[in-house]
């Protein structure tokens, strides 16, 4: 038998571990942001033809997996809890601040960093990280595959828990 989504909320007290389990709306954000990492490596084969996976616990690059994982959570809130509840008008204005700050603030610093690297003759000085931030495109791209992950999974599939429950790893009782 599987549990509907959010059974374990009266016991998330008595037993955070199977809690955090039986959150759907947290695994598929993350499983969208695992998307749009693996994504990279896939772009850096087919467009560069190299393999490189340092692209997967790199920052910047297309697509933006911040923007997967926030925009996929929001999404996933907005799904449970109803797309009017305050918690949902939260999570998207938490996600409008992580794009913002990805396509705005870290891109500048990266910009930043490619100019003063530029300037420094001196061997010894490490260069500074340039690739920190995302062009537009690369946010928006990673802005629709969150959703695109996310609601399939939590609307077909849950909570790692009740995949647990299903193929019969799990009983809870």
């Amino acid at each position: 038998m599987i549990l509907p989504a959010g059974l374990l909320a009266p016991f998330h007290d008595a037993r955070p571990l199977l809690a955090v389990f039986d959150n759907p709306v947290l695994w598929w954000g993350l499983a969208a942001c695992g998307v749009a990492q693996l994504s990279k490596l896939v772009i850096e084969l087919v467009v560069h033809r190299r393999w490189n996976p340092r692209v997967l616990v790199e920052t910047g690059g297309m697509p933006s997996s911040h923007s997967a994982l926030m925009t996929g959570t929001a999404a996933g809130i907005g799904w449970q809890l109803g797309f009017a509840d305050g918690l949902f008008a939260l999570a998207a204005t938490l996600c409008f601040v992580v794009l913002y700050d990805a396509s705005g603030v870290r891109r500048a610093a990266g910009l930043t960093a490619e100019r003063v690297n530029g300037l420094a003759r001196d061997p010894e000085l490490k260069p500074l990280k340039q690739n920190l931030g995302h062009t537009r495109l690369e946010v928006l791209v990673g802005s629709l595959m969150g959703p695109l992950v996310a609601l399939p999974g939590l609307a077909l599939v849950g909570s790692p828990l009740q995949l647990a429950q299903h193929w019969g790893l799990v009983a809870l009782g």
